[in-house]
């Protein structure tokens, strides 16, 4: 009798969402009672940006894959229940963002991530 295998976590749809500014494709990554958490210079360690369920995440993920900008998913490693990836991103004015991330999976879909994003400062 062999085990049971997890499902697998989809990295081309990853790229998909991510690349082709999809939220929809990233929201269906996400389970239901999913947690993510934003870390910046404005949502710091001690008081993140938390979106619970896939409602807010979902209404994140919105908002942000609809700006004028541009979205490249760099590396991605999974590792059993675990996902890492970068992400790169530029807006139209030049200004850069690079997010790093860490998921947790339960059944092939995201149940815990934080997001760490440093921006270019303005005038830098």
């Amino acid at each position: 009798m062999g085990t049971a295998e997890s499902p697998a976590f989809d990295t081309e749809a990853l790229r998909r969402g991510i690349e082709g500014h999809d939220a929809t494709v990233l929201l269906s990554l996400y389970a239901e009672d999913a947690e993510l958490r934003v870390i910046d210079r404005n949502t710091q360690p001690s008081h993140p940006m938390v979106k619970r369920g896939r409602g807010e995440i979902g209404a994140m993920l919105n908002e942000v894959y609809s700006r004028d900008m541009t979205h490249k998913l760099e590396q991605v490693v999974v590792q059993g229940d675990q996902v890492a990836y970068t992400e790169s991103c530029e807006y139209p004015d030049g200004v850069r963002v690079l997010a790093s991330a860490m998921l947790s999976l339960r059944d092939g879909k995201i149940v815990d991530e934080t997001v760490l994003q440093a921006w270019d400062e303005e005038g830098g």
